[in-house]
């Protein structure tokens, strides 16, 4: 971090920092006024220490007071970016990239092919299915048609065995609660079902109706806490009052419940009190009045069971194996000392995720943050790799027992998502579709190195950029990371990226500690009181582009969203030195109250909480991102950006970070917040929002960075 000498230079360095009025001055623009946000006398205790909230009253998202604060925000962000000169320019050449046919992999149920067209520019992706492959593709659900705006998403579905009827969940305005509908697929009739309150479910078909998790209706369905989880079965055709309770727990009003149906007989109820583990157990539905069976009864590891082969469950886990493996669990004596390793810890990676098709076991690995796919027989035995010699993300493979094919995308930072077919009997593959793009990514390259973290701990890469690239330190640089809940950053295609790699830029993602790009060990080792080899890990990568002549600290952008918001802005008030942009997204920022809204509380497995000790407490407090902003020093550009609709990660996070922000003595750049409206933490976001979002981050900094792109 950069110091200050005491005297004079001390003096000048405070005078220059200082905010009085509330006025900025940026790029040699007029002075930049932000709006009055009051100050209330708000202080909680925390074991002795008195926390100051002055902007409390912020966390009323339904309050007149609020939502004119939030107006008169937007008014000066959107005055100040509509003066950058080449946003519209952007804005058509975003929309010319992305205007190209996307389509998902199919996935085979009952006699039908299902699967996504998104035809170029459409807000939201339609559902269609095809009797073959080369049939006649049928539109079975397009979720443009149940807004004007395209803010109501399809956010989740499960279709029966029989393939007649379609169970989908539509989320509005980006919010995380669901209502669930059903459709007949034939006749393409949504019949009268609706139901209420859902989230985060399943949709777990047994005959003529479904499993499905809600909770109760909230008092405020977009900051209440949610507690009492409760697993229902839905009949179709009767209305949601009618629904049969099928589990609960009313000991513990912490937990939730999703479900699993496995070969129409075995009912699989997972039990989670946070994002991390998961206790087990299950009930034979074709017995009359049998009971549950408990086969794991804590929260220790992870559990999801694959299939059932024989009378045994086949499940995948990190019990004692941090990087996950395959076991068998034996229905006629369940307990773990009988538990038998099907596809044990392997040098292939970090186990992500198997499917049982054609009576394959097709495991999925993350090796060094990209995939492998290894195959083995029913009982373990390896047969093959899957030959592929692209550093990228392969996903899909979805089928049944009896299916003799199945499909996988593969994708890179580069290419878009491609299509093969596997023919499981013969063991090859051949492409199905590819993604026609106007753009050249034989003129890009992504190259992956290791970098050493400050306590000497290496930690991956990846570098995208074009290959005739000029190693002199002057390239504008975005830096990407997340950092948490055990997800692996791994490389996925966004056409919107291109708009940056097209002006020379290089786009980097740090697979720092906290994610689960090598199990668990590397998960745990950035979570509670480790939090902060999460955020060193990230300065030592921006350092490293820096050292490595990839950039300049007046060049590198840091951008992160959710949890990655929360490490972008911990990491600028603890080195606003090194960069020049900051784009903190839908962050976690109160990390002393985030247990206290939706379902917060969830996250203190990677957090813990302000109230489980005074240890704990001190050891937040000195990297929340709301507590920590320091007076009299220069901080970089930051942009804000969260939405009203947020019920994952609440605006009130955003809203009091960019308040404390504006009101404190941090230099002469930008400090603004976008807050948009009718969205959410992000998922479902209609297209067109999505592309005014990128246009309005990259405008933020190439312009702070003193950049004028060419489109």
């Amino acid at each position: 971090m950069k110091k200050y000498c005491i005297g004079i230079l001390t003096l000048n360095v405070l005078i220059m920092l200082s905010s009085c009025n509330n006025e900025t001055k940026t790029n040699g623009d007029e002075p930049l006024k932000y709006p009055e946000t009051k100050k209330c006398d708000t202080i909680d205790n925390y074991f002795g220490t008195a926390v100051s909230d002055p902007y409390r009253w912020l966390e009323d998202d339904f309050s007149e007071e609020t939502a004119n604060w939030v107006k008169a925000q937007n008014e000066v962000t959107n005055n100040y970016l509509s003066k950058i000169p080449y946003r519209e320019n952007m804005k058509n050449r975003l929309k010319d990239i992305m205007n190209y046919p996307k389509e998902s992999a199919p996935s085979k149920k009952g006699d039908h092919y299902f699967f996504y067209r998104n035809d170029g520019l459409q807000n939201q992706s339609v559902l269609y299915y095809k009797n073959s492959l080369d049939g006649e593709a049928v539109e079975l659900l397009d979720p443009n048609k149940l807004s004007d705006d395209g803010t109501v998403a399809l956010s989740n579905l499960g279709i029966s065995d029989d393939g007649n009827y379609l169970g989908y969940a539509i989320s509005r305005n980006g919010s995380d609660w669901e209502e669930i509908f059903v459709k007949n697929i034939e006749t393409g009739e949504t019949l009268n079902d609706h139901l209420m309150w859902v989230k985060f479910t399943s949709i777990a078909w047994k005959d003529d109706g479904f499993f499905y998790s809600r909770f109760p209706e909230p008092k405020n369905e977009l900051s209440g806490v949610n507690e009492n989880g409760q697993l229902y079965y839905h009949k179709v055709g009767t209305e949601q009052k009618e629904d049969q309770l099928a589990y609960e727990d009313k000991t513990n009003p912490d937990i939730s419940f999703n479900a699993d149906v496995i070969n129409k007989r075995y009912l699989i109820i997972y039990g989670s009190e946070s994002t991390s583990g998961n206790c087990l157990f299950y009930k034979d539905l074709n017995k009359a009045n049998s009971e549950f069976v408990k086969l794991v009864d804590n929260f220790d590891n992870d559990y999801a069971v694959i299939d059932e082969i024989d009378g045994n469950f086949i499940v995948m886990t990190n019990y004692f194996a941090p990087e996950y493996k395959v076991i068998k669990i034996f229905l006629d004596n369940p307990t773990p000392a009988k538990w038998l390793d099907l596809i044990p810890k392997s040098d292939a990676g970090v186990l992500t995720g198997v499917s049982h098709i054609g009576k394959k076991l097709i495991a999925n690995y993350t090796k060094d943050a990209h995939s492998v796919i290894r195959i083995f027989d029913e009982e373990g035995h390896f047969i093959s790799n899957l030959d592929n010699d692209m550093i990228g993300t392969i996903g899909g493979f979805s089928g049944d027992t009896e299916d003799t094919e199945t499909f996988y995308t593969v994708t890179s930072y580069t290419t878009p998502a491609a299509i093969y077919k596997y023919d499981i009997t013969n063991n090859k593959s051949e492409l199905y579709k590819n993604s026609e793009i106007k753009f050249n990514a034989d003129e890009y390259v992504t190259e992956q190195k290791f970098y050493t973290s400050k306590d000497g701990t290496k930690v991956p890469i990846f570098l995208t950029h074009k290959k005739d690239i000029a190693l002199d330190g002057n390239n504008p640089t975005l830096l990407y990371g997340y950092g948490g809940f055990n997800i692996s950053l791994t490389p996925s295609f966004s056409a919107t990226r291109i708009a940056w790699l097209e002006q020379g830029g290089v786009y980097a993602v740090a697979n720092i500690r906290g994610g689960g790009e090598y199990g668990k060990t590397w998960h745990e080792a950035g979570t509670k009181m480790q939090k902060q080899n999460v955020f060193d890990d990230f300065i030592a990568a921006a350092e490293f582009l820096i050292s490595e002549k990839y950039t300049c600290k007046e060049k590198l952008a840091i951008q992160g969203g959710s949890n990655g918001g929360l490490l972008v802005g911990a990491v600028v008030n603890q080195r606003p030195d090194l960069f020049a942009v900051a784009i903190p997204q839908v962050g976690v920022m109160d990390m002393l109250r985030y247990h206290k809204f939706t379902i917060g509380r969830y996250w203190a497995v990677d957090y813990g909480t302000s109230e489980d000790s005074k240890e704990m407490f001190e050891y937040i407090y000195k990297y929340s991102p709301l507590h920590s902003v320091k007076n009299g020093v220069e901080y970089p550009a930051i942009l804000v950006t969260t939405a009203d609709h947020d019920d994952r990660v609440v605006p009130a996070h955003s809203f009091k970070y960019a308040a404390t922000l504006q009101n404190s003595e941090i230099g002469s750049k930008p400090h603004l917040i976008r807050i948009e409206s009718n969205a959410g933490h992000g998922s479902g976001k209609p297209l067109d929002k999505a592309i005014n979002e990128v246009v309005d981050i990259y405008s933020f900094i190439f312009y702070n960075m003193g950049i004028e792109p060419k489109y």
